[in-house]
């Protein structure tokens, strides 16, 4: 049987890993896993070689400089990563007939709403990374001809997470303090790679966002995440502001950061579990 050949960038990352998951057992398709060190994206000529070398049927991207901070200050790094290497991704699969999947953020939008943003609604980045991954993502939309755009948020999988921080601050902490006027929803990595996986092989291109349904503050998410964990660390809840003047941060996080999975909703895609029912299965199959 001719297996379809997807390579995927950024596998060691945490939805790399959840994609590797996902196509388990499935002989349809071989996965070409690529970081850092097998494939630099930021090299164009890089790029075009191992495209021109698998002649894939799709690219997924998860590779990213996904350091908030540090892109304040690296920020032509950032660039690189976050929209050049999406450029030549984007050019390789229009020059050999591949589609694109890119991998985006909810930092492209403001986060200063009062709803969640919708796929239609303007992006109006506050961070130099959501700036950069907004270019990453006007690329995609310029250069590749099959394409697919899916924004997350609050991701967590297999790998360093605030899940996993969280339970490990509770290990020597009776107590922690967590914002709690950022709202989000947090995203279980396993969930948006069943979304990836069922959306890629249809013709639905465009931009889609991805998260799981419900909203929470990162305060409630630690609350729920020790009582999953049967901890009786408690949660102090705090403002952004009071947690700023503990630890200095260079980036602006958006407070309201809500993704509405409207495209995905209307065309009839994959629907995300609800963010408890996500982190409980996390729980029970990642965590001692």
């Amino acid at each position: 049987m001719n297996r379809r050949k997807i390579i995927i960038t950024g596998c060691n990352g945490q939805l790399g890993r959840a994609i590797n998951r996902e196509y388990e057992g499935n002989d349809g398709y071989e996965l070409i896993n690529t970081d850092v060190g097998e494939l630099d994206i930021v090299s164009e000529e890089a790029v075009l070689k191992l495209v021109d070398e698998v002649r894939p049927y799709a690219i997924i991207n998860c590779a990213a400089h996904t350091n908030v901070d540090k892109c304040e200050t690296d920020s032509d790094n950032a660039y690189r990563i976050n929209a050049i290497g999406p450029r030549n991704l984007a050019v390789a699969s229009a020059r050999y007939g591949a589609r694109l999947m890119h991998i985006s953020t909810d930092y492209v939008f403001s986060g200063d709403g009062e709803r969640p943003y919708t796929e239609f609604d303007t992006p109006a980045p506050r961070s130099m990374y959501g700036a950069t991954k907004l270019a990453g993502e006007n690329f995609v939309r310029e250069f590749a001809k099959e394409y697919f755009i899916v924004r997350t948020a609050w991701l967590y999988g297999e790998g360093k997470n605030f899940v996993r921080t969280m339970l490990a601050l509770s290990e020597k902490n009776d107590e922690v303090s967590v914002v709690s006027d950022q709202i989000g929803s947090p995203t279980s990595a396993a969930e948006l790679a069943k979304a990836v996986v069922s959306l890629l092989p249809t013709d639905n291109y465009g931009t889609f966002h991805g998260t799981c349904e419900g909203v929470c503050s990162w305060a409630d998410f630690a609350s729920e995440i020790f009582r999953l964990a049967g901890k009786n660390t408690k949660v102090n809840y705090i403002t952004s502001a009071q947690y700023a003047a503990m630890y200095p941060a260079s980036a602006k996080r958006p407070a309201y950061s809500v993704l509405d999975n409207y495209m995905l909703r209307l065309t009839g895609g994959y629907r995300f579990a609800d963010w408890k029912d996500a982190i409980a299965a996390y729980m029970r199959d990642y965590i001692e």
